[in-house]
């Protein structure tokens, strides 16, 4: 019974989930209950399955997402950045965007990647890596070699350093930090193509501009000292099928479409050098697949391997068929009323707040791509706790400081520690905490209440009623 408006930056509504991210990381499929589970299902009908179907092409996805909001008559206006916050105390009264607009709201949920809206309304957050001390963490920090939680390593040695003694231009030549100590330094990001083999409906890969066959050396190192020549693409980057001969490509190897070392500054990057930012994934994400088709260093059965793929067609039609969502892993991190770190994954499970259940293990991509010695070696790759049991995601991660903001909800880049945020940060638990972030705002309303001092066991049943899961045993046997 609430009136909703959504602000959208760009082209396109859902997110990673339309924007390439087509395998779904579900962890425990069990604990997506709620809205989550309802687009899951949304996307089996398009395909005539009875049940949710969690690999799906991103077209498929944005359908859904968009006939969803035409039907709740939700509007979305695209192409909308904040640019401004006006608050009175500890509430924010409105946003101005880039469009001279301005948005009038009695509760504001923050809903990105980036929280630009946290920033702009005074929210404390932070950006990087906790020491091992700050939160007593095992995993936090700069991560040790060797070490048996960090994967997507050089098997073989690779010199990073050139002729002139300088490091080569894909590694990292300044100070990487010691072991356990925190910095301001982000896991990677990367595109998630749609790629086929089908060449009725296939585009080629474009070469990028700015091609340097010299940028690439490290690769021919790397293809020299680590493979036979009867290699497959497959070695080089994960290729996940999808539905109509498609892929979502992910990340595979110490050298792949992760593109290391250039993200640092984005989580505070104004838009302008944000787009320098995004062009340059796009730039290092083609010209690796050019490298891998053309430079004679690749063997030739890999090159022509690479030949025979090619974007999708039909997918990201509005923006030349490559993907509108940078995969922006982690940016801001809100420090808000409660910290989720290792131990409420690993040991205090249970939740009085609960909202929500997750199952992932901790899961970071590397961070930094470094010379040790006269070796290659990438680090920040976090690979850890299998269990995928249910954990408990507590509401008062969600919400800021009171002292600070009183009708602000978090639902993504929620308070928490690098190494916690790292098994929070999967597009089923966002849509979990999305929806109990919006019944939250609901009742904020409807109380006339701060957004921490709703009645929580009232919210609790409500999203019961939902369908939303928050123990383990509230999911179906």
């Amino acid at each position: 019974g609430k009136t909703v408006a959504i602000i959208e930056p760009g082209l396109n509504v859902g997110g990673m989930v339309s924007g390439g991210l087509g395998w779904t990381d579900t962890g425990n499929p069990k604990v997506i209950g709620g809205n989550a589970l309802e687009f899951f299902k949304r996307v089996g009908r398009h395909y005539g399955q009875a049940g949710p179907v969690y690999h799906f092409e991103p077209h498929v996805a944005e359908d859904v997402f968009t006939e969803w909001l035409a039907s709740l008559k939700v509007p979305v206006f695209f192409q909308e950045r904040i640019e401004r916050v006006t608050k009175s105390g500890t509430r924010i009264l409105s946003v101005d965007t880039n469009l001279a607009n301005t948005y009038v709201a009695k509760v504001f949920i923050d809903a990105s990647y980036e929280g630009d809206l946290l920033a702009f309304a005074g929210v404390t957050y932070t950006v990087g890596r906790e020491s091992r001390t700050q939160y007593n963490e095992t995993y936090a920090g700069v991560i040790p070699e060797p070490s048996g939680i960090s994967h997507h390593q050089f098997s073989s040695p690779v010199n990073p350093f050139g002729p002139d003694g300088k490091v080569l231009p894909m590694v990292y030549g300044g100070d990487p930090g010691k072991v356990g100590e925190g910095d301001k330094k982000v896991q990677s990001y990367n595109y998630r193509l749609c790629l086929t083999q089908n060449t009725d409906n296939q585009v080629p890969i474009p070469k990028p501009a700015n091609y340097d066959p010299a940028y690439w050396e490290l690769f021919r190192r790397y293809f020299v000292a680590e493979y036979p020549r009867n290699i497959s693409l497959t070695h080089v980057v994960t290729v996940s099928r999808l539905p109509n001969e498609k892929t979502d490509i992910n990340n595979n190897g110490p050298i792949s479409t992760d593109f290391l070392n250039a993200a640092w500054d984005y989580p505070e990057a104004n838009w302008t050098s944000r787009q320098k930012i995004v062009q340059a994934h796009i730039d290092y994400t083609q010209g690796f697949f050019y490298f891998l088709k053309t430079d004679p260093a690749v063997p030739e059965s890999l090159r022509k391997e690479v030949a025979t793929w090619g974007l999708a067609k039909d997918e990201f039609v509005k923006t030349n068929n490559w993907p509108h969502q940078l995969y922006v892993r982690e940016a801001r991190r809100m420090i808000g009323a409660y910290v989720f770190i290792q131990k409420d994954r690993t040991e205090e499970i249970e939740k009085q707040d609960t909202v929500g259940l997750g199952s992932y293990n901790f899961d970071s991509h590397h961070t930094q791509r470094i010379p040790v010695g006269s070796i290659t070696f990438d680090e920040g790759d976090l690979q850890a706790f299998y269990a995928m049991n249910p954990f408990q995601l507590p509401y008062s991660m969600l919400v800021p400081k009171p002292t600070e903001c009183t009708n602000l909800i978090v639902p993504v880049c929620v308070s928490s520690s690098h190494v916690g945020y790292c098994s929070i940060r999967l597009e089923p638990q966002y849509m979990i905490l999305g929806q109990s972030a919006g019944v939250a705002a609901s009742f904020a309303i409807d109380e006339g209440k701060n957004v921490q001092d709703i009645d929580i066991p009232l919210l609790q049943r409500r999203l019961r009623k939902l369908g939303q899961y928050l123990t383990p045993g509230d999911i179906p046997s």
